[in-house]
């Protein structure tokens, strides 16, 4: 038992900077506390003492702030940074080194006995307020971006984001990465932001197009005054930070945006 607290205490260094000695650890990581919990609860639970082990689990959310049904499994060096407001179901697992952060649910979308609720494979992140739904599986260090909601597997190696959660990046882990805090970074877009971004590209270029076309018949004398179209701007909406990106431009782009010319 004790190798046990020591190991999750080591543990909590490498996905912690504040933390600074094992006694500020063993004492204000209501996150470990709740695990420790867990532990008893989920013998007691297997012991068929299952009143014991849900009193043992409702004590230690008034304690703590955090939910674990005494029935989940949970593997090795589990760590719940912050911790209020995290609920676990009961048909739950989690790996080894997995992180979760204070909002999260692992519940269930089934009022059925049997397996519903998800099942964390080693390493997985989940960022705070993230909700993971029903019986699925989230593959080894699959990440969670803060406030998705995931209700479908989740690929090895591969990071979601949104509501309902999508596909964001997929690279290759290893132990000597930079550990992403919140299970995302700050360079990831959105999948659906980047879509639209390359259809208003792709529409700016065929107005481009058009503007030449209209400018060329008007030259020749044609009355195109229906076919002029008003501007649009959309640089503010689909950058990331809500501000133009003043050091990329897009090559499929005209240098000014396309004007009707009344001139002629």
């Amino acid at each position: 038992m004790f190798k046990r607290i020591k190991e999750d205490i080591k543990s909590v260094y490498h996905r912690d900077p504040a933390a600074r000695n094992n006694f500020e650890i063993l004492t204000n990581y209501p996150g470990l506390h709740a695990v420790w919990y867990h532990r008893l609860a989920h013998k007691l639970w297997n012991a068929n003492w299952k009143w014991l082990a849900r009193t043992i689990s409702t004590l230690a959310r008034w304690l703590t702030g955090i939910e674990i049904h005494p029935g989940a499994k949970i593997g090795r060096r589990f760590f719940i940074d912050h911790g209020m407001g995290v609920v676990i179901g009961e048909t739950a697992e989690i790996g080894d080194d997995c992180t979760i952060y204070h909002g999260v649910t692992l519940g269930g979308t089934s009022w059925k006995a049997g397996k519903r609720h998800p099942t964390l494979e080693d390493g997985v992140v989940i960022g705070a307020g993230a909700k993971v739904l029903g019986p699925i599986t989230l593959h080894k260090n699959a990440r969670v971006g803060s406030n998705a909601v995931v209700v479908k597997d989740v690929p090895e190696d591969t990071t979601v984001i949104g509501i309902p959660a999508r596909e964001a990046s997929r690279s290759k882990h290893d132990g000597d990465e930079i550990f992403e805090a919140y299970g995302i970074s700050a360079d990831q877009q959105d999948p659906l932001t980047q879509a639209i971004r390359s259809m208003y590209s792709h529409a700016n270029a065929m107005e481009a197009q058009l503007h030449s076309i209209c400018c060329a018949l008007k030259s020749k004398g044609f009355d195109l005054t229906e076919f002029d179209l008003p501007d649009i701007d959309c640089k503010a909406i689909l950058d990331t930070n809500g501000k133009q990106d003043s050091t990329k431009t897009d090559s499929s782009q005209p240098d000014t945006q396309p004007k009707s010319d009344k001139s002629n």
